[in-house]
């Protein structure tokens, strides 16, 4: 059958107009496809940018983190890095010296509780187990390990050498002060020695009935006990401190105290009241200068009493390892201004002495770990209060053994008094 040319004419036409549109989507998809590749290429150039980027500041950071271990191996301070937990993450090899080996996972407080000792009135300073004495800055807020998590770096400077270039300034100060004050004292030993000399002269005159010769006699040993007080005083003062520790008996330098001052009390009117309320009896200090320094507490409210009056003596345990010791008075009292400078070397408000006695009870205190503090009012009496770690216990156990300068005991105990 024959096809009429009008229906092959519109065939004609349609497969032309398929055709035009194939063409048109061709065009189009290869325009896309080009413009693909376009992006991917622009991307890959990017990507490589980056990489390089990266790489580059990797290398910078590789080249930063070797300068600051090189650094950090040079610094003279033991530098510690802590976690968000306190366990140590770094460290350096000074700190390493300093607290051991094997310090990285482990806690930092039992670095602390194990090997830095607190030394008494300086929170920021610790003593080593090795008897070295660093300063401890801590910087927080620190990002450790590229964590959002804080940690702490715990910097370890030996100030060891500056303390004993300070200790022995201090001496020289000491001994200077020391030297000053000779040629003050002169009067101060001169005028009981020369009484001393005019009972003692007198002794042998026979005309002296027996009752005048011993009441010469305890003139000579008032005059004579004055003297050895003062020479004492300037020679602890003179010490800084520096004393040797050893066992001793508290009661039996109670008994010593009331002993000392019994011819004063009873002479008078003066009520002595003494109480000993700590267990243990068995200390660890100085005897010597600690019945020394009590002995200038007592003398100053025997003084300040007057011939009638009352001083209470109280020994009580504030834990295991401290004593708290108050010498109470009901005297005139002292003023606000006197108190804040009453422990200063040779500040005195009285006519006579040397102004060194309440300054050796702050240096033999401050020599046994402890803290004296006076509270006192015009009128209302004063209280000494002596915080003093001496209650003997055995630590031959602990890490470092005992050692009466690194004692566990001889903490800060300034919040006690």
């Amino acid at each position: 059958m024959t096809i009429p040319t009008a229906q092959k004419k519109q065939k004609t036409e349609q497969l032309t107009d398929a055709f035009l549109s194939f063409n048109e989507v061709f065009k189009n998809l290869s325009e896309s496809y080009q413009g693909l590749e376009d992006q991917v290429a622009k991307l890959h150039a990017e990507l490589a940018l980056a990489q390089n980027q990266r790489i580059k500041t990797l290398e910078e950071k590789e080249k930063l983190a070797s300068r600051l271990e090189k650094i950090l191996a040079a610094l003279p301070a033991g530098v510690v890095v802590l976690d968000a937990n306190g366990s140590i993450v770094d460290c350096n090899v000074v700190a390493t010296d300093f607290l051991g080996a094997a310090l990285i996972g482990k806690d930092w407080s039992e670095i602390v509780a194990c090997k830095l000792n607190t030394v008494p009135g300086n929170p920021h300073e610790r003593q080593l187990l090795s008897g070295k004495r660093v300063n401890m800055t801590v910087s927080k807020d620190v990002a450790c390990n590229d964590s959002s998590d804080s940690g702490q770096i715990i910097l370890l400077s030996d100030v060891s050498e500056m303390r004993n270039l300070q200790d022995l300034l201090s001496q020289q100060k000491q001994l200077s002060a020391m030297g000053e004050m000779v040629a003050s004292m002169a009067h101060q030993v001169r005028t009981p020695l020369a009484t001393a000399i005019l009972y003692a002269s007198q002794m042998n005159n026979p005309v002296l009935d027996d009752e005048r010769r011993q009441r010469f006699s305890q003139k000579i040993l008032e005059r004579l006990n004055y003297l050895e007080r003062q020479v004492n005083d300037m020679l602890i003062f003179a010490k800084d401190g520096r004393m040797a520790m050893e066992n001793f008996s508290l009661s039996e330098l109670l008994s010593h105290l009331r002993e000392s001052v019994k011819e004063s009390t009873v002479t008078g009117k003066i009520d002595l009241q003494v109480s000993n309320q700590v267990i243990n009896d068995e200390m660890l200090g100085n005897e010597n200068a600690l019945r020394g320094a009590l002995l200038n507490l007592l003398n100053n409210a025997i003084d300040a009493v007057g011939s009638v009056g009352c001083i209470e003596i109280t020994v009580d345990q504030l834990d295991d390892y401290k004593l708290r010791i108050q010498i109470k008075d009901d005297g005139a009292g002292i003023e606000q201004g006197v108190c804040q400078r009453i422990f200063e070397p040779f500040f005195t408000t009285k006519t006579h002495g040397t102004g060194l006695g309440l300054a050796v009870v702050d240096s033999v205190v401050k020599a046994h770990g402890g803290a004296v503090k006076v509270k006192s009012s015009p009128g209302l009496g004063t209280v000494f209060s002596l915080v003093l770690p001496c209650i003997n216990h055995d630590f031959s156990g602990l890490p470092g053994g005992f050692s009466s300068k690194n004692h566990p005991q001889m903490e800060s105990v300034h919040e006690a008094v």
